[in-house]
């Protein structure tokens, strides 16, 4: 048999093994760049000169199925349970492919010969790369990803048969009579000190069908997503005929171990060089591997960002095109298949479709995974009273919380549970998770819809058509009352209203609107530094009773609240000193829509100069 150090090659006899010189540096020395070496350049053009394809296809993916199954089924001392039904079924519907049967009956004669050639050429002590271009002038009118799972198939086949009578050979007569005539019983019964040269092969078999699998993903990479001209695609593809080439004399390699195995017995098989040998082969195709994978990944992340653009460009098309209700812009904002069902229904705690949304206008309520506390205590409780008034004009609204998570941060499974934690407290639909939504989806989000940190909530009408780019600030002023939250609907709620305590107080606290309808003064105050507040307050009751005027003073903290104001809402609470709110949530509350009024303001035009409510808040 040759060794795989081309032109080196090996003596074999019954009686004696004489090993030459093998020069290791052929295949070790280049490691750090496996297609740099002239060798291989020199290489390439022989099997260039090889491929003729005819534009045949072959569905290799059932053929590289099966022989992944037999590699790992071909283990000394393993036997493959004939009523393991569970794996048969997987394996049937593997190869059940229309046509796949039909075709590997076409195959068969050339799959044979592919092992013929092996076995013949290698027991007959043939050169590894004469037998590789051999091969390769056999398949040359396939493609290069059919010419590697087709020898890898051949190579199955006589792996597979020598494992079988090996694995059976104790139990079954025939297996029996086969093994001693292929000498196996005293191979088998040596099989400890020969383990390091099976370690050899399956290390090396398993190196061939990775490198096998990244030659089949270049292969079914989408053309209409990458060209043959883009940079990392054109170096695996001036790659592809060495991989090939070094994939098949793999082959050939493990093919000759076989058949040493049934030849010569484990007195030869105990040579260590031999499993170098193979070893070698395992590190250069790894070291390939490894280089070509690198390259996959750029040409992966070429396509997504190609998809991601089209996707994008498909969204802001659909934004611009008329429809007749919005389930199609709602199915390309949150999940276009009909395959699971993507919402979860807050008040039912169950999984819905879309459906539920037709003809029906949607608030998407956007943020990040972490919805800020305060926003979402009074969101719901405007939700939950709006479902208990009769909705005003031409229909109902629903909410849909539409998470963007960052893809940078690993999702754990605290930050799971997390989620599902904040989801159940959300009395309206939510996306079913963030990994649903795709990443064009949130670029159009953030460039389009303007999203960055805080949340945003963004109406659709029934006919998807966006009407409030942010109706979260007239959600904050009037409540449901701003339906159906567009610009005409908000002017129009302005021209009713003047600058008042009770504008200022909604919805936030009904003492104070109580002492308003009982004519009393009210003063309303703010800020952290509680010695200017006792000064303040005291100062502000002397004022009040030297006035003979009924006044109150109500505490609001600052916007943004932290435990500053926690702090000095006890103290006032204790020492008397005026009125105050008990929760942080509604000082926040009162500060968010004195800067939503504002904020609406400004949208419609409005400035201190030509408008009395600016010009007083």
């Amino acid at each position: 048999m040759a060794s795989l150090s081309h032109p080196t090659y090996m003596r074999l006899s019954q009686q004696s093994v004489i090993v030459e010189p093998i020069h290791q540096q052929h295949i070790m020395r280049n490691d750090r760049h496996p297609f740099s070496t002239s060798d291989d350049n020199v290489i390439t053009k022989q099997i260039q000169s090889t491929h003729a394809p005819d534009g045949r296809e072959v569905d290799v993916a059932p053929i590289l199925y099966l022989c992944e199954d037999i590699f790992e089924n071909s283990t000394v001392g393993t036997i493959l349970e004939s009523n393991n039904q569970a794996h048969m079924d997987a394996l049937e519907d593997r190869t059940n492919i229309a046509g796949f049967r039909n075709m590997l009956e076409a195959l068969a004669y050339t799959i044979n010969n592919i092992s013929c050639e092996i076995s013949c050429k290698c027991s007959g002590g043939g050169d590894a790369h004469a037998i590789t271009l051999n091969l390769l002038n056999l398949l040359s009118s396939y493609s290069w990803d059919a010419k590697v799972v087709l020898t890898l198939a051949a190579l199955a086949v006589n792996y597979g048969e020598f494992w079988i009578v090996a694995q059976i050979h104790q139990t079954n007569q025939l297996a029996k009579s086969i093994s001693i005539l292929k000498h196996l019983p005293d191979i088998l019964e040596h099989s400890d000190s020969l383990r390091p040269r099976f370690d050899s092969l399956r290390n090396l078999i398993k190196s061939m069908m990775d490198l096998t699998r990244c030659i089949i993903q270049f292969k079914a990479l989408p053309p209409q997503y990458i060209t043959p001209d883009t940079y990392a695609m054109s170096i695996a593809i001036a790659r592809t005929p060495a991989v090939v080439y070094w994939t098949m004399r793999s082959v050939v390699a493990c093919a000759s171990q076989i058949v040493s195995l049934i030849g010569f017995g484990h007195e030869y098989l105990a040579s260590t060089t031999e499993a170098w040998e193979l070893s070698s082969l395992s590190h250069k195709l790894s070291n390939i591997h490894g280089h070509l994978m690198k390259q996959l990944s750029v040409c992966n992340q070429h396509i997504d960002n190609n998809r991601h653009a089209e996707a994008y460009q498909t969204l802001v098309r659909m934004f611009e095109t008329s429809h007749i209700d919005s389930l199609k812009i709602l199915k390309a904002l949150i999940y276009p298949k009909d395959d699971i069902m993507p919402l979860y229904d807050g008040s039912n705690k169950k999984r819905v479709t879309l459906d539920v949304l037709r003809r029906k206008n949607v608030l998407l309520l956007i943020s990040d995974d972490e919805m800020p506390h305060e926003e979402l205590s009074i969101l719901d409780q405007m939700y939950r009273e709006s479902r208990h008034q009769p909705i005003r004009m031409d229909g109902q609204y629903e909410v849909i919380w539409i998470p963007i998570a960052d893809k940078l941060t690993p999702w754990t499974e605290a930050k799971e549970q997390e989620f599902e934690a904040l989801r159940s407290l959300m009395p309206w639909f939510t996306v079913h998770h963030p990994s649903l939504i795709d990443q064009a989806v949130i670029r159009y989000i953030k460039e389009i819809w303007h999203f960055s940190k805080k949340p945003i909530l963004v109406v659709l009408d029934p006919h998807g058509r966006v009407v409030c780019l942010n109706a979260l600030h007239m959600m904050w002023i009037w409540g449901s009352l701003a339906f159906p939250f567009t610009s005409s609907r908000e002017d129009a709620l302005w021209k009713e209203e003047t600058w008042r305590l009770e504008l200022l107080m909604d919805g936030i606290d009904p003492t104070i609107l109580n002492w308003i309808a009982e004519g009393r003064f009210i003063c309303v105050y703010g800020g952290e530094d509680v010695e200017w507040i006792r000064k303040f307050t005291a100062t502000a009751r002397v004022v009040a009773q030297a006035a003979r005027i009924p006044l109150e003073l109500v505490y609001v903290g600052k916007s943004n609240p932290k435990e500053r104001v926690r702090k000095n809402i006890t103290t006032i609470s204790l020492e008397k000193l005026s009125y105050c709110w008990q929760d942080l949530t509604s000082i926040w509350f009162f500060w968010v829509r004195l800067e939503s009024m504002w904020y609406s303001k400004m949208q419609l035009g409005k400035t201190i100069e030509n408008d009395p409510i600016m010009q007083e808040s």
